[in-house]
């Protein structure tokens, strides 16, 4: 990732690719294993820089502890693999299903055999078609690579800071929008025609401002809700138009050179009753609290605990549907899981979600989220959008 002038360049420098391989050779040797297999499309990105549509043919990752990294993809892959300067030897088969299994073509490659480690994600039956190829090889899953992945570098940090600008410009694009509906006395937003307009904004400000656009499914975009809609957790935008009176929530995030990040603020159209006034100021002071227990060396499950409690000692826990919340990295949602059944020691480079919610039903929901650096001695947010009952309120 380079910024040239103004514009800011989303592709990661091959240095950055050869030290990634160079840290799973070394963990790999310390778990025991000759190579380390991979064919999940986010451990393909990050291994070798190349992004593409998961679909039935397979593209994998052979990385050798001794050897170069291998990357498996079918023919009519390879031009699109080479123009994203793939930083891997590309070993590539006819189509799929193929006279000649397409794993062939990687066993032409894998050495002689040994011990390798499998992503846990790795399909069954894909997993059975390797092995068939690759029957000097023993397979035995490895979370290496969740692992590794975990612990950003400084270059996708700054991809992940970006993401999070251009976040907070698609809650500003969303407020204003509502605003001058308000404002204009016409026809308000749809939820759908809402989201619309927030993913937009982002496409736009990207193409606009950056090189080399790497895109990936959601390139940009989110839940809006609004009214009874809201206390759905993971609810689509619908047709529903808001109005005087409701809640409403702008659930949004994007990816910047594959790296995700989210940010959600709940508003309130008009001048708050006091139940919003309850529910928006207890999920509020638990995200604020959740934030602080957010540090290197606090179990995930801890500072879980601590974010809830706010809530429950707010005597809502009734209305509690999920953790506090997650990892964030090339997937949208990845471990560690900040949530009571997850020990996991919080780590300084992991970005994790801070996102408690309490949802009524038939009533509304709240929700506030960012996207939460791990530092040397705490956290810090990415996105930046006021969380205040202030910039919360929209006059209507």
């Amino acid at each position: 990732m380079t910024t040239t002038g103004t514009r800011f360049t989303q592709r990661l420098l091959p240095d950055f690719f050869d030290r990634v391989q160079r840290h799973v050779r070394e963990s790999a040797a310390e778990e025991g294993l000759d190579a380390v297999f991979t064919d999940d499309p986010e451990d393909v990105a990050y291994l070798t820089g190349f992004f593409h549509h998961p679909c039935e043919r397979p593209v994998a990752v052979w990385l050798p502890v001794d050897g170069p990294c291998v990357l498996l993809l079918p023919e009519l892959e390879r031009d699109h693999a080479e123009s994203q300067q793939a930083r891997a030897e590309l070993a590539a088969y006819a189509e799929y299903p193929g006279v000649v299994p397409p794993f062939a073509a990687l066993a032409a490659r894998a050495g002689s055999g040994g011990s390798v480690g499998h992503s846990v994600s790795t399909s069954y039956q894909r997993l059975a078609k390797a092995r068939e190829q690759l029957p000097q090889w023993h397979f035995r899953p490895t979370e290496l690579l969740v692992t590794t992945r975990g612990i950003r570098h400084p270059e996708e940090i700054a991809l992940h800071q970006e993401a999070a600008r251009i976040t907070d410009l698609m809650l500003v694009a969303g407020v204003e929008w509502v605003a001058e509906a308000i404002t204009g006395g016409g026809t308000m937003p749809s939820e759908a025609e809402l989201a619309s307009h927030v993913t937009s904004t982002r496409v736009r400000t990207m193409y606009a401002e950056h090189d080399d656009v790497v895109v990936v499914s959601p390139l940009a975009g989110g839940l809006v809700y609004a009214g009874p809609n809201s206390a759905y957790p993971h609810g689509l935008p619908s047709g529903y138009r808001l109005q005087a009176g409701d809640t409403f929530m702008l659930s949004l995030g994007c990816a910047v050179g594959g790296r995700f990040v989210e940010g959600e603020r709940t508003f309130i159209l008009g001048e708050p009753g006091a139940d919003q006034l309850r529910y928006y100021e207890a999920v509020r002071s638990a995200q604020e609290i959740g934030g602080q227990a957010i540090a290197p060396g606090v179990p995930c499950a801890e500072a879980n605990r601590i974010c809830l409690q706010v809530i429950r000692d707010a005597g809502l826990g009734e209305f509690i549907r999920h953790r506090q919340g997650h990892g964030i990295g090339l997937g949208m949602h990845e471990p560690p899981w900040l949530e009571d059944g997850d020990q996991t020691l919080l780590a300084e480079g992991m970005i994790v979600s801070n996102e408690p919610g309490i949802y009524v039903r038939g009533r509304a929901g709240y929700r506030i989220s960012d996207s939460m650096l791990v530092t040397a001695d705490g956290s810090r947010p990415l996105t930046s959008y006021p969380r205040d009952l202030t910039n919360a309120v929209i006059p209507f």
